[in-house]
């Protein structure tokens, strides 16, 4: 392989600039993954990989700090707990400090959700966008998917900057200010501008790769999403409760 073919790859592979793009000119920025069948979605991955972490060491510095002043971060339902889960919530907080529960877990955590959610989303849309009649491939969708996450990049670079301006953890993540703790709160906390956002480069991007039509292709992302986010808040409500 030739210098400049090895430096186009290169390019094609890591295209920082693609995301500025992709943010003002979607749809410009779609029209070439119809005939290109080159892999570009390491790119906005990459730099959402880097931006969760960001998340999670600026939430780990927090939780450090308030622990080292003797304050707590408390739960959004704590009023309803009993006395007994209280002194055991502040009990297991003060045993659960260090570098491996406040960064390294974490991390791991949210890495490989934001992974395998990535690659279950995908194979999901492949299906919904060919029973609608597209014709795009795996690749395609990798593609897809993986640069309409670019608005979940900017959510995190504001969480990271308002947890550091304000000195605390955001409370009420979404729209889940609104609802008591439960499924609704789970849901919203998931709910934002930022995922609007990815639900409409979605339905741009499949429609101009794919070739879907505008209507078809938002429409089958909008249900996938709503779906998603429903079996996620139902095992975090879950998980909740539990804990």
């Amino acid at each position: 392989m030739t210098e400049t073919n090895i430096e186009k790859q290169s390019a094609r592979r890591f295209n920082f600039p693609g995301l500025f793009a992709m943010l003002l000119h979607p749809s410009e920025a779609f029209s070439p993954m119809s005939s290109d069948r080159q892999s570009s979605w390491l790119t906005p991955m990459l730099a959402l990989t880097i931006s969760t972490i960001l998340v999670v060491i600026v939430t780990g510095y927090l939780k450090t700090q308030a622990a080292l002043s003797g304050v707590v971060e408390l739960p959004p339902d704590w009023q309803f707990w009993t006395p007994e889960m209280q002194e055991s919530y502040m009990q297991a907080q003060q045993t659960s400090q260090g570098p491996v529960v406040n960064y390294v877990l974490p991390a791991v955590g949210a890495l490989f959700s934001l992974w395998l959610g990535w690659v279950i989303f995908v194979g999901i849309m492949r299906l919904v966008s060919t029973l609608l009649g597209g014709r795009g491939s795996t690749q395609s969708a990798l593609n897809i998917v993986g640069w309409a996450n670019t608005p979940f990049i900017v959510r995190d670079l504001l969480r990271a900057i308002f947890m550091l301006i304000a000195g605390h953890q955001i409370a009420s993540p979404g729209l889940s200010g609104f609802v008591q703790p439960g499924f609704f709160y789970q849901f919203l906390s998931r709910a934002d501008i930022f995922l609007f956002w990815n639900i409409a480069l979605q339905g741009i991007g499949f429609s101009v790769v794919d070739g879907l039509p505008k209507g078809k292709a938002l429409i089958g992302v909008l249900v996938v999403v709503l779906i998603l986010i429903a079996i996620q808040a139902g095992v975090g409500a879950t998980i909740a409760n539990f804990g």
